[in-house]
């Protein structure tokens, strides 16, 4: 249970050090960001990183919940 709950406050930190993508303008509502399918670029340097971090440690989140799941139902 302790290790569930420091990787709930590790993905919470994980989510909210990730940069925002602010690509919100009037053109992109009115077309349905259809610009925006070839335009995306690779995720680089600390993009990059937290996009694996935050990938594993939620990854890590689901198999600690089903565990606990597990846990819970064959006491």
């Amino acid at each position: 249970m302790t290790l569930f709950l420091i990787d709930c406050v590790v993905l919470i930190a994980c989510v909210m050090m990730q940069p925002a993508k602010n690509d919100n303008d009037a053109m992109s509502a009115l077309n349905g960001g259809a610009g925006d399918l070839f335009s995306r670029k690779k995720a680089r340097g600390f993009e990059a990183v937290m996009q694996i971090v935050t990938t594993i440690v939620g990854a890590l989140f689901f198999i600690l919940a089903l565990a606990l799941v597990f846990v819970s139902t064959h006491k």
